[in-house]
């Protein structure tokens, strides 16, 4: 018996149905759920709030626009590595894998599986012991629960492509559904029972806008708008997987495209939905810390609406949400590893495919393994204190105090990283245009409204960035991307510069 020869490429087995799904599938997990608190803090009205829900939305759709063009001129395996790679050099490719490989990807995983347990302990509680405060499952092991989750849905993804996709399209079908219902629930209530404990209120979405606009506290609103941009984190999921959809230069730009307008109703949707039923004061609600709640909105929201089930139904939603987030990053994150393993930017044995499945399996164990740790890790250093550090001309708190939640603490290193490489990403499109001819056959998609569209989005995100530095709350979280950003030029200069493809 011949043995199964090993492929040497990717296969394209993505249409435009799994394409949109892992896009929209990767990007719906917690932020709608739990974001809109952050906002409703910093940007009291209504009509404020949803400017920033927007603004994050459409800088999404401005960077879709641009990307898209980029992503059918380079359909390959590593989506923003290799985008990179080819318009600045090596080094800006390699800084882009270490830091999304070290902390944007493996955080984003290791967040989601951490808001996966915690919702599926609160549906255990509200199922057993409605209204009560206890806790089933202990700290430890509800954290070997989450990587247990992880390396569950990671076994799924590494057994195909096909078989992962198809997942994520059940999973975001139902997603989209959730929110669908949400966003409907209000007006069912209003219309079809005659009186409801908690109806939905006009009055609710009071003030509408500020009396003054150019007092407007635009700190407050960069701080809401940097979390609405976790919610809407991942939109770029589909180009690490370009290798393996079928027809790129279609299915990307429509997956995309459609993916992202399609995100911008259902945020904005829920979002009204959420204020119509919650007065202000409600969204806000601190703890006995004197910090915002960390009941998820949408517990709240049923809550109001349906009584105690609420809570079991909020759970379940969630749940089902955050669960297609993790399985979209366990499907699209070992590419990165694949990709630089293929030009010795990492071990080449992580470019290996598996001669059955045809998947990146040894990316994907080496991706699963470092989630788990970040779990075990930040669920240690939120146990105990860890002592402020004195930078000079500032103080950077790390912000691992005891207590604070796991999911807070990945998403805020996150969300930093993310940003400026993505923005990067985009105005790549500018390298290429001036590098590589137009024609029919290598752009049959080119960016509308270039070159205003990539420089709205440049500009967007680069006052986000400014945001970082600017607003205490996220000043400890942007210099600790520096710094890391950092180390790896020094890894890449000891290990990497002299080597060629």
């Amino acid at each position: 018996m011949q043995p199964t020869p090993t492929p040497q490429s990717l296969p394209r087995v993505l249409g435009l149905w799994m394409t949109t799904a892992i896009v929209v599938g990767t990007v719906i997990g917690s932020g709608v759920f739990k974001k809109g608190r952050i906002v409703s803090e910093n940007v009291p009205e209504f009509g404020l709030a949803m400017v920033v829900w927007v603004l994050g939305g459409v800088l999404a759709l401005l960077g879709a626009l641009a990307l898209s063009e980029v992503a059918v001129l380079m359909p390959r395996a590593g989506g923003n590595y290799v985008f990179l790679r080819e318009a600045y050099g090596r080094l800006a490719g390699f800084l882009y894998g270490w830091v999304e490989f070290w902390i944007i990807r493996a955080a984003s995983i290791a967040a989601l599986a951490t808001m996966f347990t915690e919702s599926f302990h609160d549906a255990l509680k509200q199922a057993l012991y409605p209204g009560e405060k206890v806790e089933l499952i202990a700290f430890w092991p509800r954290q070997l629960l989450t990587a247990f989750v992880i390396v569950g849905l990671a076994a799924v993804n590494a057994r195909g492509t096909r078989l992962g996709g198809g997942l994520q399209f059940f999973i975001t079908i139902l997603k989209v559904g959730s929110l669908l219902f949400i966003i409907a629930l209000p007006f069912a209530v209003y219309a079809f029972v005659s009186e409801p404990t908690y109806p939905p209120k006009l009055e609710h979405l009071s003030p509408t806008w500020p009396p003054d606009f150019l007092g407007i506290n635009w700190g407050k609103f960069g701080t809401a708008l940097i979390g609405v941009l976790w919610a809407y984190h991942g939109w770029m999921a589909i180009a690490p997987v370009a290798e393996e959809v079928k027809n790129p230069q279609r299915n990307i730009p429509l997956g995309l495209l459609g993916g992202v307008m399609l995100l911008i109703g259902l945020y904005c949707g829920a979002n009204i939905a959420y204020d119509l039923v919650l007065p202000r004061d409600a969204i806000i609600a601190k703890d006995e810390r004197g910090e915002l709640s960390t009941t998820p909105l949408a517990t709240q929201f049923f809550l109001a609406l349906i009584g105690p089930i609420g809570a079991v139904v909020a759970s379940a939603i969630i749940m089902t949400s955050v669960f297609g987030a993790l399985n979209g990053n366990l499907l699209v994150g070992p590419r990165l590893l694949y990709a630089m393993g293929k030009d010795g930017l990492a071990p080449r044995r992580l470019s290996d495919i598996h001669p059955r499945y045809e998947t990146p399996v040894l990316a994907t164990i080496v991706l699963t393994v470092w989630s788990v740790l970040l779990v075990l890790g930040v669920g240690a250093l939120t146990q105990y204190t860890v002592p402020v550090i004195p930078l000079g001309f500032t103080e950077l708190d790390l912000n691992l105090q005891k207590g604070k939640s796991p999911f807070d603490v990945m998403t805020d290193f996150a969300v930093f990283g993310s940003v400026t490489f993505e923005t990067l990403a985009v105005a790549s499109i500018f390298v290429f245009r001036r590098r590589i001819p137009i024609t029919p056959e290598n752009r049959p998609y080119r960016c509308w409204g270039y070159p205003l569209v990539p420089l709205l989005y440049i500009a967007g995100m680069g006052a986000v960035i400014f945001t970082f530095f600017a607003t205490p709350e996220s000043r400890s979280e942007a210099f600790i991307g520096v710094g890391f950003i950092g180390l790896g030029a020094v890894v890449y200069g000891v290990l990497f510069r002299r080597r060629t493809k």
